[in-house]
Formats: C-alpha cells, sequence, structure tokens
C-alpha cells in the first residue's frame, strides 16, 4: 500500500453519483497565498464519502476529548479569518 501525504483537497466535483478531488500538497507561501500542486485524485462514491466523513468525525472528536485538538465556536473562526 502506498502513502501519499496531502495538505488538503481541491477541486472537488460529483459526476454520475462520483465525488471526484484533488489532493494537493502546499509548495510555497508568498505573500499569503499558497502556492499548491497536486499529489493524487481520489474517487468515491456518494455512500463512500458519507463513511468517510463519519470516521473523520469519530477521529476527531477523540483527538479533541484526548486534548490533542481544540474545537473552535465556528462564529468565532469565521470572524478571526476576516480582517474586516
Amino acid at each position: 500500500m502506498q502513502t501519499i501525504y496531502a495538505d488538503g483537497v481541491a477541486n472537488i466535483t460529483l459526476i454520475d453519483g462520483v465525488i471526484r478531488f484533488d489532493l494537493v500538497n502546499i509548495t510555497q507561501l508568498e505573500k499569503e497565498k499558497a502556492n499548491i500542486r497536486s499529489v493524487a485524485a481520489l474517487a468515491l462514491s456518494v455512500p463512500g464519502l458519507l463513511r468517510t466523513h463519519e470516521q473523520l468525525t469519530i477521529a476527531i472528536n477523540k483527538m479533541v476529548e484526548d486534548g490533542i485538538l481544540k474545537k473552535n465556536d465556528p462564529a468565532q473562526a469565521v470572524t478571526d479569518g476576516n480582517p474586516s
């Protein structure tokens, strides 16, 4: 099995019941703009995406319980990211 590291996802599309997205890495940060490059693509069925979401939610909740992550108030996160 191959391991692929990704900083995030991009180009999410739904075509004929298949969700496709690119796994991307940040290659360079320039003046608050990230340059990204695609490193792989992933295709999931809608049920597969929903199962993945459920599994990721469980993993995130466990990391919050263990003190590894801290959940932010969604309203606060939006205002913190907006300088206006």
